[in-house]
């Protein structure tokens, strides 16, 4: 691997230089950039995470031992470069009547903690860009993650589960009339994907691309955006909302009275999202809110659940998806040298969209024994050409609940609250 980024490297230099005088002629060139980023932090106890506890999602639940003691209140530190990232940028000549260009991005955050310090791909896309439309394919952030919006958090993690997460491979038209810009986008899923029943046994869950797959139908989005400015006041504003619809499939086939039977099941999922950011010289404003339902393929608390029995003969069941309700702002800074901010979201698990026939029927999600969720984290970075040092205190408060109601909105709720402190160290180049 090593010796792969070297290559990459030097090539991209020796195109980059050989390009650069006849950048005129070609208008071909390649640009290398990234950043080093170490992370050092500090949790006050055990979390549901990912690599080795880097991206934070939650506080783990109260584990009790015989003595009534939380097991789980244990406090843990780690420190994690596989942040660092190395991104290609490459310009083109124009093609059909368009402006080209591309992007190849990876870090060493890996795809498991079983494969955590290898190189993954994060995008890999081409744009072609004409007057007022641009058409983008490749592997790109979900719609759903707003790049024109998003929480500047230092956490890895940007405020999931209240904001989403994720990276899709996608076709995506924008157009623009005026100040008003239309974009309508079509996904597959990767990395990123939906929570199922495992075919083996469905009783489990398997997190798969299978079951969009097997819809034959691509996650569809459809958002629009209204910006505005005053370059002399140095403001602006953005104001957005959009749409996505995806159906899954959960089985093709149902082991029922002990034989195999064909089924035609499908679950579908609505989301919308609205938000604005508002830019002054000093400060800027973001809020965000979202509605979601069998969103835990952008790591929300969410998915979907076994509605009923619908053929007493094949076993073919209907289903229903998990909805919630999020909503997040922040406010920051904007200075060259200090920067300060705080974010601060809630989200609400507001249980199945139909009620099920038997509270005991199977449900695959994400987080769905959490009834709600909130956090506050305000950052403190400070800036000297390329380098930053960043600090954060994220602190998460996760109301679990050990029975449930007829929508599988979780009761008897047991609040938990993790501390995390977080300083990062970040070269960029």
């Amino acid at each position: 691997m090593r010796r792969i980024i070297i290559a990459l490297t030097i090539t991209g230099l020796f195109l980059g230089t050989s390009t650069s005088a006849q950048e005129k002629e070609s208008d071909f060139g390649v640009k290398i950039s990234g950043f080093v980023k170490n992370d050092f932090f500090w949790d006050s106890r055990q979390t549901v995470a990912a690599r080795e506890g880097h991206y934070l999602l939650w506080p783990s639940p109260e584990a009790l031992s015989i003595d009534n003691v939380d097991i789980n209140a244990q406090p843990n530190f780690n420190f994690l470069a596989v942040q660092s990232r190395l991104s290609i940028s490459i310009t083109g000549p124009d093609a059909f009547g368009a402006k080209t260009s591309g992007v190849i991005e990876g870090d060493f955050f890996a795809q498991s903690n079983a494969n955590i310090n290898l190189f993954r791909l994060r995008h890999a896309m081409i744009k072609l860009n004409w007057e007022n439309t641009e058409l983008l394919t490749g592997q790109f952030w979900n719609p759903l993650f707003v790049t024109a919006c998003f929480p500047g958090t230092i956490s890895f993690n940007t405020g999931v589960p209240i904001q989403s997460f994720a990276r899709n491979p996608q076709i995506r038209l924008t157009h623009a009339f005026g100040s008003v810009h239309f974009m309508a986008a079509a996904l597959s899923q990767r990395d990123f994907t939906t929570r199922g029943p495992d075919p083996s046994d469905n009783s489990k869950t398997l997190i798969s691309s299978t079951f969009l797959r097997n819809s034959a139908v691509p996650d569809m989005h459809l958002q629009a955006h209204y910006h505005t400015g005053n370059t002399e006041a140095g403001s602006s504003m953005i104001l957005g909302a959009g749409i996505a619809y995806k159906t899954v499939v959960p089985r093709l086939s149902s082991d029922w009275l002990f034989t195999t039977h064909q089924v035609n099941e499908k679950v579908s999922g609505l989301t919308a999202i609205a938000f604005t950011k508002i830019t002054l010289r000093p400060v800027t404003i973001k809020l965000h809110g979202r509605y979601g339902e069998n969103i835990a393929d952008v790591l929300s608390i969410s998915g979907f659940a076994v509605k009923s029995i619908d053929n007493p003969i094949t076993g073919q069941q209907s289903y229903t998806p998990l909805q919630n309700l999020s909503l997040w702002g922040e406010v920051h800074t904007n200075g060259t040298k200090v920067k300060t901010g705080i974010f601060g979201g809630i989200l609400s698990n507001k249980g199945t969209k139909e009620t099920m026939s038997n509270p005991g029927n199977p449900v695959y999600g994400l987080g769905t024994n959490i009834a709600s969720l909130w956090r506050v984290s305000p950052r403190l970075i400070f800036i000297s050409n390329k380098t930053k040092i960043a600090l954060e205190l994220e602190y998460t408060t996760a109301a679990y609940g050990s029975d449930y109601d007829v929508n599988y909105i979780p009761q008897t709720l047991t609040p938990v609250s993790n501390l995390r402190g977080l300083m990062s160290v970040i070269y960029s180049f």
